[in-house]
């Protein structure tokens, strides 16, 4: 039986207070300006630019969907730099004692930082995109890394990372499977993990790490302000272990509160441990077993961040499932879209957002999610472009080959 493109369920812990004052904490002003004036110290940093696809808009009877387009994010392919650097930033401003200091790239990179700091290898495991980020900043910084990845990362990845001056290891096992080595290795050997996921005695570092990832949406909001739109009214926010998707659903929660945009997390069919957490029902996170063996490999996460669940579990509306054929579409209708509407490129993890609304509002069998949505003529919707192409043979595969494609029964548009 083939599988349908949406599986979906309603949060029903959304509208809880219960993390309320860890929220104020988690995303005060004070913090998000840091880390947006850090980023903007960077050399090569621009501001990724917020695309409209008007027409398809049109065509699926929504007022706008906005893609913020992360495929170019300082020459990296990924938003996931925005995390890492300002972790590893906060990580040697600790070391140094000067955390009431601001946070200076200049003063990182000075000569007596590295003479009083000595060695430092930074360590973490990642799908790709997080990994390759921790090896660049921490190679702008003058650093050393060591990258962990799991026996299904691609050549590609694990290429990339190494181009950014990391030494990579490959483990047997799942992404998870390499988020465990790391830690007990790195303790071992006195590496830094800047992890994006978190656990029981390791919180700050992840929570640098999501706060550095709220520069985009701050980008993001001042750009909505010059197309005179206050917000976007839905966002539809992809998931792995949940850092990203809380950190954006966190950031809006914080801004706008009650009136905050309904929220959307998407996950793979395959990987979809947020999804199941809600499920079960009992307000925890919850891993879920399997091999993760999606084309979504950054999304291939089996255990969630507890730091994300807390903010997700609160503020997120619902929780969506996707086979990998969903993200393949959404990789080709950026590829190829409407007369006049800007040509996006979008890896498997970044475009699975887009797939997921277009079956919202084609598929008969979303319907009843469509009007719980308010999904309608004045929508406005918030995609985030996660990656560009990290994959080009696998990237080929899905653009130029079909690779992935959608089932005869769930082929249809609207005329």
């Amino acid at each position: 039986m083939t599988e349908k493109p949406i599986e979906y369920i309603k949060n029903l812990y959304a509208g809880s207070t219960q993390c309320e004052s860890f929220l104020h904490d988690f995303f005060a002003r004070d913090i998000l300006d840091e880390a947006r004036n850090f980023h903007k110290q960077i050399p090569g940093y621009r501001i990724s630019p917020l695309k409209n696809l008007s027409n398809l808009a049109s065509k699926l009877g929504l007022g706008g969907i906005w893609v913020k387009d992360e495929s170019d994010r300082l020459k990296l392919n990924s938003f996931k730099v925005l995390g890492g650097s300002y972790a590893v930033g906060k990580v040697i401003q600790s070391r140094l004692g000067t955390v009431d200091q601001p946070l200076s790239f200049s003063n990182l990179t000075a000569e007596k930082t590295h003479s009083q700091l000595g060695e430092i290898i930074f360590s973490a495991a990642t799908d790709g995109n997080h990994g390759r980020g921790i090896a660049w900043a921490a190679s702008q910084l003058g650093y050393q890394s060591i990258i962990y990845v799991h026996k299904l990362t691609s050549r590609a990845r694990i290429e990339a990372i190494e181009r950014n001056g990391a030494k990579v290891v490959v483990v047997d096992g799942t992404y998870d499977d390499a988020v465990r080595q790391i830690n007990v290795d790195s303790e071992k050997n006195g590496w830094q993990v800047i992890s994006d996921t978190s656990w029981e005695g390791y919180e700050q570092i992840p929570r640098w790490v999501m706060q550095g990832y709220s520069t985009m949406i701050s980008e993001t909001q001042e750009q909505f302000a010059a197309q005179g739109l206050i917000k976007p009214s839905h966002i539809f926010v992809q998931a792995g272990v949940g850092a990203l998707a809380g950190s954006v659903i966190g950031y809006y929660a914080e801004l706008f509160g009650k009136n905050r945009p309904r929220s959307i997390v998407v996950e793979p069919s395959l990987a979809p441990c947020l999804y199941e957490s809600a499920v079960i029902g009992d307000g925890q996170p919850h891993s879920f077993e399997g091999e993760l063996n999606t084309i979504m490999a950054g999304l291939a996460c089996g255990d969630p961040n507890p730091l994300a669940w807390n903010i997700l579990r609160d503020y997120a509306n619902y929780f969506v499932k996707c086979p990998d054929y969903v993200a393949a579409k959404g990789m080709r209708v950026y590829g190829l879209p409407l007369a006049n509407d800007p040509f996006i490129v979008s890896g498997e993890s970044g475009a699975v957002t887009l797939g997921c609304l277009m079956f919202i509002m084609l598929w008969p069998g979303a319907e009843e999610l469509r009007k719980r949505l308010h999904l309608e003529h004045n929508s406005q919707i918030l995609l985030i472009n996660s990656e560009g192409n990290t994959d080009p043979n696998h990237f080929r595969q899905v653009v130029w080959e079909g690779s992935k494609s959608v089932p005869h029964e769930y082929r249809y548009f609207r005329s």
